[in-house]
């Protein structure tokens, strides 16, 4: 399959026309071909499409929504969904060849979307230290490798294991498995960048860090609230269960700084209406808040439904819920009262009648569910917010009722399950003494370190390996200067990929790219044809199988790359069978059965057709395992983000051809962007305001005062203004290329989530 080069891709000329009205359609279905058939050939993209997130197929490797229970389509995919698939199952490759023709410097200066199109990596790679390219080397001196220098380290705490949310729940399981044996709890993944905020928030609150509600909750909801997300790019199967419960008589209310396509309008191309009617209105509000102020407006929406139960008692508050299975009630009410509407409609931008009639549809809805994603998580007060959401559900009596509840929309497919197999940086101790029990070991139990805190100590100490089990941790986390300056600071290390990225690029003394099947891929070990496991965004476990032939016999799956590095970092003879787990993916299940709460007789209930969901107590029981036994109501003082003259609020965000760092294209057909990516989205008066023109370029400047009270600037180059319908004052645009403005220490309390949501910036003209 040819290769793209450079003269392929000119992202000078960027060509800006309307945003789309609507999400999906025609068009959608003709990108997703195209994509599959440039990048796999026909019958490659037919078989494949054909498998996606059937029961005797694969999961899809991108996002992490459900597949609708009791049936599924004969396309049961999204387009963002094609193009992931597309991606992985690529007939290009990049093998020794190319890595001998290209210098790290020169792929250094090529960009992430060249470097993902050229393939996928067929051979085990090493950069030896002073080395211009890399080499091939084998699997067996490889892991000789990593295991002499993690066995040199002074302690296994300078060595650091990322873990991105794609790995399925037996390498995980396994990864943590040989991390924690090794005698550290250094576990980063892609969580600390996400979510993390939603689970500190829903265990302080409800006991557990996960969603409570399942596809029939949302088809049978009252009302919705889409706060913080947009479905239409990042979760573009949500907009049928939209769909359905909007058929079922739902009322959808969207929170959100702009205007996405598919907030608005959905067009089902497997339906006639989005073949050539008008498709599904979505959203029947649109509440457009300025970045930073949901905490506000669910402090707000609060106040407003405790006056009204104040004007008729016994109507609105649910006080038997409260009574019975919430603590903290008075104290909450006690400060909700005293929340001033003036200042959440100035912290907003809404209008006190949004706030009104929004309230009214909380207390008309029998059944309320809050969806939310990066919009509310990646802010300061990212925690306080989320618990404000769940305050306003308590005391509805929302949680644990059909049709209601809580439901964090995670973003990669196994992200929440990799959690669960004990991907944390902080498991706690029934897991950990679990797993001591079940292999004999004794694993550390200080706290380690999550992905902001490894930065620093990467930073800070020379000689740190790193391992990534997937991802693109250099593109994926904030400050790059200073990330990629940590990187550098390593003596090893190590990319367990399919494709080609930058942090191939930022690298340590010595580097390894370990190439690794992917979801589409057959896998076969000693004992036949495997299956992994995946848990969806729901607490739902099911399989995936690929089928097809992998593109080079180098390539071995996650689980054999953990366990064969297991064996050269621990012995053959070690007391955990590394070459059996490796061999026979139904030990690895049953180890996890008895380790893993709610995974008992594991192998059995996932071969059942629709696999089987974990317990969750709020939801089967109103059971919530918090320290007072009960839900707990939290109070926070009301933090939002003012803008100062001069100065604007950036968000970072992806446009419609990418899933999270990985580029599939430089067009954003429903914001109007087509050719490029270095865009800024901009109010036009704001445009006005500051002497420039719609069309011209500035540099991105950011401003932040560090602890010793030192202002320094962070810079991102050559973005292109364009007017758009966002909120004065806030603008957004494409990470990774605005990753360099956010500092490493502008995080979320509590959760420490880099604030990715909420920059503040600057405007300069491009010299």
């Amino acid at each position: 399959m040819a290769r793209r080069d450079d003269h392929e891709i000119d992202e000078s000329n960027i060509v800006v026309s309307e945003n789309k009205q609507y999400a999906a359609g025609i068009p959608a279905v003709l990108v997703s071909l195209r994509r599959g058939i440039e990048q796999m050939g026909v019958t490659r993209t037919a078989f494949s499409l054909a498998k996606l997130n059937q029961r005797t197929g694969f999961d899809c490797p991108g996002c992490a929504w459900p597949e609708t229970p009791g049936h599924r389509k004969h396309a049961e995919f999204c387009e963002n969904g094609a193009k992931a698939v597309a991606e992985e199952a690529t007939k290009r490759t990049v093998g020794p060849d190319f890595f001998a023709q290209h210098s790290v410097q020169d792929l250094l200066t090529r960009t992430d979307y060249w470097l993902g199109q050229q393939g996928r990596i067929t051979h085990p790679m090493v950069l030896r230290p002073g080395a211009t390219h890399y080499e091939p080397i084998d699997w067996d001196r490889a892991n000789r490798l990593i295991a002499g220098e993690l066995n040199a380290l002074k302690t296994p705490n300078d060595a650091i294991f990322y873990t991105s949310g794609r790995t399925s729940n037996e390498a995980a399981f396994l990864y943590q498995l040989m991390i924690r044996t090794y005698g550290t709890n250094n576990m980063p993944d892609c969580s600390n960048m996400c979510h993390e905020s939603s689970g500190s928030a829903l265990t302080a609150s409800i006991g557990i860090g996960k969603g409570s509600v399942s596809i029939p909750d949302i088809e049978n909801a009252d009302l919705i609230l889409v706060a913080g997300q947009n479905p239409g790019t990042n979760h573009p199967r949500m907009l049928s269960t939209l769909e359905k419960a909007k058929s079922n008589g739902a009322r959808v209310i969207a929170i959100n700084p702009l205007p996405e396509a598919g907030l608005l309008r959905f067009k089902d191309p497997q339906k006639v209406n989005g073949v050539i009617g008008g498709g599904a209105l979505i959203a029947d509000d649109f509440l457009q808040i300025r970045i930073g102020g949901d905490m506000a407006l669910f402090q707000g929406l609060a106040k407003l439904l405790v006056d009204a139960e104040d004007a008729a008692p016994g109507t609105v508050i649910d006080r038997t819920f409260i009574d019975a299975h919430t603590a903290g009630f008075e104290d909450w009410l006690g400060h909700i009262r005293k929340v001033d509407l003036d200042l959440v409609v100035e912290a907003t931008g809404l209008t006190l009648q949004q706030l009104q009639d929004t309230a009214h549809a909380l207390i008309r809805s029998n059944a309320t569910i809050i969806c939310w994603a990066m919009g509310l998580t990646q802010q300061t007060h990212g925690v306080a917010t989320i618990e404000e959401a769940v305050n306003l559900l308590l005391m509805r009596g929302m949680i644990g009722k059909p049709g209601a509840g809580v439901c964090p929309v995670r973003g990669h497919s196994n992200v929440q399950g990799d959690r669960t197999m004990g991907i944390w940086e902080k498991m706690p101790e029934s897991f950990l003494a679990a797993l001591d029990t079940e292999f004999g070991i004794t694993s550390p139990r200080e706290h380690g370190l999550d992905a902001v805190d490894s930065i620093r100590a990467m930073s800070r100490r020379s000689g740190c390996v790193f391992v990534a089990m997937g991802g693109n941790f250099a593109s994926a986390t904030p400050d790059t200067d200073v990330t990629e300056a940590a990187l550098r600071n390593c003596s090893l290390t190590v990319q367990i990929s399919t494709k080609l990225n930058r942090s191939h690029l930022v690298h340590g003394r010595t580097a390894l790219i370990l190439p690794s099947l992917g979801r589409t891929d057959n896998d076969v070990q000693a004992s036949g044809k495997q299956f992994v496991t995946v848990e969806d965004s729901m607490s739902m476990v099911h399989r995936s199988r690929g089928g097809l032939t992998p593109s080079s016999p180098h390539m071995r799956s996650e689980v054999a790359i953990v366990c064969g590095l297991a064996e050269a970092l621990f012995g053959l003879h070690h007391r955990i069978p590394w070459a059996a787990f490796a061999d026979n993916y139904d030990l690895v299940r049953d180890s996890i059965s008895r380790v893993v709460p709610g995974f008992a007789d594991f192998n059995t209930k996932v071969r059942k057709k629709e696999g089987f969901g974990l317990p969750h107590p709020p939801r089967d029981s109103r059971t919530f395992e918090t320290p007072t036994g009960k839900a707990n109501f939290a109070v926070n003082e009301l933090s939002w983000l003012p803008v100062p003259p001069g100065r604007l609020m950036l968000q970072t965000m992806r446009s419609h051809d990418q899933y999270n760092t990985t580029i599939y294209g430089l067009d954003d057909r429903y914001r109007g962007v087509k050719g490029g990516r270095r865009v800024l989205f901009i109010h036009e008066t704001d445009i006005v305001n500051l002497g420039f023109h719609d069309g011209d370029h500035v540099d991105l400047v950011s401003e932040w005062t560090d602890r010793e009270g030192c202002t320094k600037e962070r810079r991102a180059e050559n973005f292109r203004l364009v007017s758009y319908p966002t909120p004065p004052g806030n603008v957004a645009a494409y990470y990774p290329e605005t990753n360099p403005l956010i500092p490493l220490d502008h995080v979320a309390e509590k959760s420490n989530t880099p604030v990715s949501k909420a920059i503040l910036i600057k405007l300069e003209a491009c010299s």
